[in-house]
């Protein structure tokens, strides 16, 4: 279902994801519920619905792959506006939902935080995809067991190391609440269901490294989580489940 909230000063915003998933549909749903803006979430609302993904009208240029964000009347002579690419729609989003920043350098750090949360996210993709995109996981099991071990030894300390320290660089009297300024930004809504989405694919590897990153786990996830728009988007149901989709739990990936 699509959110309950009204905002009349918004544009009736139509997200264009598949349905049934967060995946990187979560990304544009999290920061319209932390802002509190309304929104129709297309394909969840009808699986039929789905066709316009890939099939846009003749009045608007073609998309590559979902997520996609169709926003009536914003383009070109009053004509609907369509994009894809999830950081290009949270960066279009982002200062009309008040969630960019309060300067330009806040908005410039705040994109490249999310690009680099969203690396993290894709990497966490590949370890159950590292051969090939269209085959099956049981295709590609040894592969994905290697790529897993890199991910979990390498890459994952690498990048919550590396948002430590922005935390930590950003604490305000002790606390740490947000990578950049003193507000919530859609670089915290990113990097908050990357950490969530970690924590259901390698639950032990996670588990394991929580204490070395006490700003990340502490006051940073708990602060996010805890958002009014988030929460009630949490407590309504409406948050789709991970299952099959970017974040997979497969018991031999995650630490033994």
């Amino acid at each position: 279902m699509s959110s309950t909230k009204t905002a009349e000063t918004h544009p009736a915003y139509e997200l264009l994801y598949w349905p049934g998933i967060p995946g990187r549909g979560e990304f544009i749903r999290l920061a319209f519920e932390a802002a509190g803006v309304s929104y129709k979430d297309v394909a969840n609302e009808s699986e039929d619905a789905i066709t316009s993904l890939l099939s846009p009208s003749s009045t608007t240029p073609p998309i590559f792959a979902p997520p996609a964000l169709l926003v009536p009347g914003a383009g070109k002579h009053n004509t609907p506006l369509l994009l894809y690419q999830t950081p290009s729609i949270l960066s279009y989003i982002g200062p009309k939902l008040n969630l960019a920043g309060a300067d330009e350098t806040e908005k410039a750090w705040i994109l490249s935080h999310t690009l680099t949360a969203l690396d993290l996210n894709n990497e966490a993709h590949d370890t159950h995809h590292p051969i090939a995109v269209g085959a099956y996981y049981e295709e590609q099991k040894e592969e994905a067991l290697k790529k897993a071990r890199d991910f979990r030894e390498n890459r994952i300390p690498k990048f919550l190391g590396f948002f430590e320290r922005v935390l930590k660089g950003n604490e305000v009297e002790g606390q740490s609440s947000y990578l950049v300024g003193e507000m919530l930004s859609y670089a915290d809504t990113t990097l908050w269901h990357v950490l969530a989405g970690l924590e259901f694919a390698f639950p032990k590897e996670i588990a394991s490294r929580k204490k070395d990153y006490p700003l990340l786990f502490g006051n940073f996830y708990a602060s996010v989580k805890e958002t009014k728009g988030i929460a009630g988007y949490l407590a309504s149901g409406r948050r789709k489940p991970f299952s099959m989709g970017v974040f997979r739990h497969y018991p031999e990936l995650d630490r033994h």
